[in-house]
């Protein structure tokens, strides 16, 4: 009853802690929560398809800010959407035929939560490099024909809806680098309300596959929205004060050490 009791505070320390940081710097949600259930003992698969949902639930509420804000190109979530949603099911699909074998499936799901977190912890390093670069070429890519930029988009929400489904990361660092490459001439603002909106409908179907799978611990799920509801609206009134110099690198490290552990 007590180690219980220690365990559901820890969950919503751990959603406090989250929310806090994601709130105060916009990335990191998926990035931390996974492997920190993973710490917690919480199976791979497990972790993966809860963390989704509670992706899916907290950053919903983001969508009607940004639309009102008009800070959200309609135009390329769709795009995303029309790659990601159908790669996110084609991947449920695979987990699905794979869902005999549970071990399978946790190798499967922890291999590719250990690649997503070092291509996170780079694009969050060289983000700044990226961008200039995106910049300076936004005249080319400017000038690109409109179907071939909105094939563009269509396979970068291929790639993403793949990277989500199988480990609950990519759809914040990933997805937003992916677009300020892609669209270097859009405001920031519009483009993070662009991948917000983008990310609900993706996290949220492959939340819910994982829930037919079996893979959503709602009891857990519960705890931790208890303590990241209110971290997101403390740490957002933070947002600025802490230096993204700093930041930026620490939580690069602690990703690529956590990445680095689980692929190797």
């Amino acid at each position: 009853m007590l180690l219980g009791n220690i365990m559901e505070f820890g969950y919503i320390i751990a959603g406090l802690l989250v929310g806090f940081i994601v709130g105060m710097t916009g990335v990191g949600g998926g990035s931390l929560m996974t492997p920190i259930l993973l710490w917690f003992g919480i199976s791979p698969a497990t972790a993966v398809g809860t963390d989704l949902l509670y992706a899916a639930i907290t950053k919903g509420s983001g969508i009607f800010v940004h639309h009102k804000k008009k800070n959200i190109d309609w135009k390329i979530t769709g795009w995303l959407a029309a790659g990601s949603v159908p790669a996110a099911l084609v991947t449920l699909f695979i987990l699905h035929h794979l869902h005999s074998d549970l071990q399978a499936i946790n190798a499967l799901i922890k291999q590719s939560l250990g690649i997503a977190l070092l291509l996170t912890a780079i694009a969050i390093v060289f983000k700044p490099l990226l961008l200039k670069w995106g910049q300076q070429h936004a005249k080319s890519w400017f000038h690109l024909p409109a179907a071939r930029l909105n094939g563009l988009t269509l396979v970068v929400g291929v790639i993403l809806g793949a990277i989500v489904t199988l480990s609950s990361i990519g759809a914040g660092a990933l997805g937003t680098v992916a677009l300020f490459l892609l669209y270097p001439l859009i405001s920031t603002s519009r483009l993070v309300g662009t991948e917000i909106a983008h990310a609900v409908p993706l996290t949220l179907v492959a939340g819910l596959g994982h829930a037919g799978l079996g893979h959503i611990d709602w009891h857990l799920l519960s705890f931790l929205l208890m303590g990241s509801l209110p971290g997101i609206y403390f740490g957002s009134h933070l947002t600025g004060r802490v230096p993204e110099a700093v930041l930026r690198p620490c939580l690069a490290l602690m990703l690529a050490l956590i990445g680095s552990k689980l692929v190797f």
